[in-house]
């Protein structure tokens, strides 16, 4: 994988060369997906409003909420399925949620461990690295947990009790930082 490169957090985060991550405000300027040359934009939001219509640009819309309950498992191989389709044709994707924090960066992690041979942990870092506020809920780091699980047989994060409550094994330096001293 090569290394990532790191854009305005409030714009589009490039992930890979055919993949970029944003929130809903960023996806809706069409100057930036121009700009990004994307070619097929995936909505995870509630809502399909307020995107730009733009010749030549794919809209999927997945009508989620960012709740630990919502199952967005449900949509890793079809959605990581797509983004590989959209790069081999020589596309690039931007997956976009609210904030693009939980299930934009969830979905986007699904596709590096199935298309790119990321470990779970190897895609946490490398969304990190070029989206610092990537953080997805509990339930779906359990259903990211689970699709590493089916594809390798094993996975390379646990859930495990903290102060906070049950949190990823990649938050417990984190959460041993915010306990007072």
């Amino acid at each position: 994988m090569h290394p990532p490169v790191i854009a305005s957090l409030s714009g589009l985060c490039r992930v890979s060369e055919h993949l970029y991550v944003s929130n809903g405000r960023a996806a809706s300027r069409a100057c930036l997906l121009i700009a990004n040359n994307i070619t097929c934009v995936i909505n995870v939001t509630e809502s399909d409003r307020d995107r730009p219509v733009l010749h030549g640009v794919e809209y999927i819309h997945i009508p989620l909420s960012d709740s630990p309950s919502a199952p967005l498992g449900d949509h890793f191989d079809e959605v990581a399925d797509q983004i590989q389709h959209v790069a081999r044709h020589g596309g690039r994707t931007l997956v976009h949620c609210n904030a693009g924090v939980s299930r934009s960066a969830t979905l986007c992690m699904a596709f590096l461990v199935k298309h790119h041979g990321a470990t779970l942990v190897e895609a946490h870092a490398r969304l990190k690295a070029c989206r610092p506020m990537a953080r997805p809920n509990n339930g779906f780091w359990k259903q990211l947990i689970r699709y590493e699980e089916q594809l390798r047989g094993s996975t390379t994060v646990r859930m495990v009790s903290s102060s906070m409550g049950e949190i990823p094994d990649v938050y417990e330096e984190e959460a041993r930082n915010m306990m007072p001293l």
